[in-house]
């Protein structure tokens, strides 16, 4: 699987991109959400992971905007530190999210989030 994954704290995104890459997948990462729709147009990619806290466009405004960019299949999974809260979990399906996945699980929780949120949206 080919993820891009989109978080403006640095040190997060090298440890997912190598956990992911461990895991035998391809991993891009960019912390620039003003990129991301050019990256998108020049790169295949299989799922989106988007943080929600970010500066310029959070994860949400940045998710309606792929969606709006010509990419309504492509999964989106906002990956947050916000635990779940139902009001940005809402906000994240009505700007077309497949999923929301805590930072706060350890990396193999995370990982299987991850993998439960494409398994569903696969199967729809």
């Amino acid at each position: 699987m080919n993820f891009l994954y989109v978080d403006d704290n640095r040190l997060l995104l090298r440890f997912l991109e190598k956990y992911l890459r461990g895991k035998g997948h391809q991993c891009a990462i960019l912390h620039d959400t003003s990129k991301v729709i050019n990256w998108l147009a020049m790169n295949p990619c299989d799922t989106v992971i988007l943080d929600i806290g970010m500066p310029k466009m959070n994860g949400i405004e940045l998710a309606a905007l792929i969606r709006r960019s010509g990419y309504p299949d492509l999964p989106i999974i906002i990956f947050t530190s916000l635990g779940y809260d139902e009001e940005s979990m809402t906000s994240c399906r009505k700007a077309g999210c497949n999923g929301y996945v805590s930072k706060g699980l350890g990396p193999s929780e995370i990982y299987g989030a991850l993998m439960r949120v494409l398994e569903n949206t696969a199967l729809k």
